[in-house]
């Protein structure tokens, strides 16, 4: 198995692409604020969880990445929230991308949880 063939890494990678496009639609004067941040966190999910995919024979390292991955994860809801509440998203935009988010949240904690079936053991 490669990191890219796990599923958080697919809904991760998806939900960060389309975070992308959505913001090209955001204000100009939010580029180097609302715009980068959303996008940094969102593409920060995948990079952890193949960094935490990578370090797997160390479970304490394994675990310690995917609660950053957990915490980029979390911070990127909140720019979807600041996102809706500043009228930049629509509400079905908003709730399709925060669905995608809290699957992406779950799918981490099974890999927290579940270690052995992703090449780790049990800290």
């Amino acid at each position: 198995m490669n990191h890219t063939d796990l599923l958080a890494y697919k809904k991760s990678f998806d939900l960060a692409m389309r975070i992308f496009e959505v913001s090209k639609l955001f204000p100009r004067e939010e580029k180097y604020s609302l715009t980068d941040q959303i996008r940094r966190s969102s593409r920060s999910v995948t990079v952890t969880i193949t960094e935490s995919y990578r370090k797997r024979t160390y479970p304490k390292n394994f675990f310690s990445k995917l609660t950053d991955a957990e915490a980029e994860n979390s911070e990127t809801q909140v720019w979807l929230d600041y996102a809706l509440a500043c009228k930049y998203l629509e509400l079905d935009t908003y709730n399709e991308l925060s669905a995608l988010n809290t699957e992406i949240g779950k799918l981490i904690w099974y890999m927290m949880n579940n270690p052995d079936k992703f090449g780790s053991s049990k800290i």
